[in-house]
């Protein structure tokens, strides 16, 4: 599941959100995007996602192109949604059902899975997200930290080939944030695409191979090693990242 992105441009109304965005993420990558606050990693995520179509440029996902047209299709649109997740920042935003297990078994619901297919990866999905004693519980009722694996689980419930996530490792406790690595790195050793934005620099290490930098006008502005590019503190102080 190859992602490729040409001359991506971008704006709300007049306001350039991406700017010249050129890159390839290969199948199996564990990529992290880093930049200061307004820089358009969340509008890049939303973008990959379909969720936003560019203003100019091309986007191939998996040798297809995901624009406006074709995700009004929806068989095309049902197909796309199935190999990439998305993980808001704010989990609370992505959960509106009645109790947890309704949650994740909701997008499978959608794409009209077997019962008995549906109530397997619901149950295999909790407890690898170590909530599935949680699954009765009205998600409003449940922590910060519960809840971002809730919806998680709720993303992985469809088995997506590309995982994308946004800050997942705000505003829960250093237990949940090195419980979200290992996982992320089991979900990455498995074969899967993960596309993260980050600024948790001391609880991800060993967790990505690439940075992706966004500057503040924007545009990517390094691709490399995540390692090497997080020891350049001079780098990373002079552009407003720590």
């Amino acid at each position: 599941m190859d992602i490729k992105l040409k001359n991506i441009n971008f704006k709300y109304r007049n306001r350039k959100v991406l700017q010249d965005i050129n890159l390839e993420i290969k199948k199996g990558e564990s990529v992290a995007l880093i930049g200061p606050n307004g820089s358009g990693k969340s509008t890049f995520l939303k973008l990959l996602n379909g969720l936003v179509i560019p203003n100019s440029g091309e986007y191939l996902f998996d040798n297809e192109i995901i624009d406006e047209t074709n995700l009004k299709d929806n068989k095309f649109s049902k197909k796309f949604h199935k190999k990439i997740g998305f993980v808001f920042q704010n989990s609370e935003t992505q959960l509106f059902c009645s109790s947890v297990y309704e949650e994740v078994a909701f997008g499978p619901e959608q794409m009209g899975f077997r019962q008995s297919e549906i109530k397997e990866r619901v149950e295999d999905c909790l407890n690898l997200m170590g909530v599935y004693k949680l699954k009765d519980e009205v998600p409003y009722n449940i922590s910060g930290g519960e809840k971002k694996r809730v919806a998680i689980a709720s993303m992985l419930a469809m088995n997506p080939d590309v995982i994308t996530l946004d800050e997942p490792m705000n505003a829960v406790d250093p237990k949940c944030k090195n419980f979200l690595k290992e996982t992320l790195i089991k979900l990455n050793q498995s074969g899967k695409t993960i596309i993260c934005a980050t600024h948790e620099f001391e609880y991800t290490k060993g967790l990505f191979d690439r940075a992706l930098v966004f500057s503040e006008d924007h545009k990517i502005i390094r691709d490399e090693r995540y390692e090497d590019l997080i020891m350049d503190r001079e780098f990373l102080k002079l552009h407003n990242i720590i």
